[in-house]
């Protein structure tokens, strides 16, 4: 009886891994990037001139290619993660090649960290929040929070926070996707814009 009972256990087991295996295998990954960049703006930032754009840091939460969620209304302080949606590289990456790619298309001189000799000019930026957000079950919007300090000669010129919510198209993880893209697209605007107006450098 008790070999009955053991063999039968065994049996439901391995049933239920096989429909497991099965079922993740049925629904694929989808991977999200921001998409194509926006047409340029005015080169109105032809007087930031060469800037060394550090990459974009982050909490730790952030270090990962999945993508997470909030629901406002049940729990904010819980992120949970989609199952089957991830973003293709890291926010903290996606955010640093999308701003150097927009302050180059606005006219700037974009150089990298181990460019520093050839430019006093250093940004680093720092994501404080990035998130979609559901207000309800069917809305949601894409919200991202990035603090910036400008540095000359290793000393702070000016820091500033920019933060930016677009509302997603669909309550689900291409919504959230496009949202976020559209928020960081709007938040590297204001940056530019911010850049643009700091004193030049003696």
């Amino acid at each position: 009886m008790t070999n009955t009972l053991f063999r039968n256990t065994l049996a439901i087991v391995a049933m239920a891994v096989t429909l497991g295996a099965c079922a993740s295998k049925g629904q694929p990954t989808a991977q999200y990037d921001f998409g194509p960049l926006p047409a340029a703006a005015a080169p109105a930032s032809a007087s930031i001139g060469a800037i060394i754009v550090a990459d974009v840091s982050g909490p730790a939460a952030l270090d990962t290619e999945r993508m997470h969620y909030r629901l406002l209304y049940a729990d904010a302080r819980q992120s949970r993660p989609y199952a089957y949606n991830q973003w293709v590289s890291t926010p903290a990456q996606l955010l640093t090649q999308r701003i150097k790619a927009r302050i180059g298309q606005a006219g700037a001189q974009v150089l990298s960290t181990t460019d520093a000799a050839a430019s006093a000019t250093v940004l680093r930026m720092e994501v404080v929040d990035f998130a979609q957000n559901f207000d309800t079950a069917t809305s949601s919007n894409g919200v991202l929070s990035l603090r910036a300090s400008v540095f000359r000669n290793h000393r702070l010129v000016d820091q500033k926070t920019f933060t930016r919510s677009a509302p997603a198209s669909s309550a689900d993880a291409a919504g959230g996707a496009r949202a976020l893209a559209d928020a960081s697209d709007a938040v590297a605007t204001d940056l530019i814009t911010w850049l643009a107006a700091l004193p030049p450098s003696k």
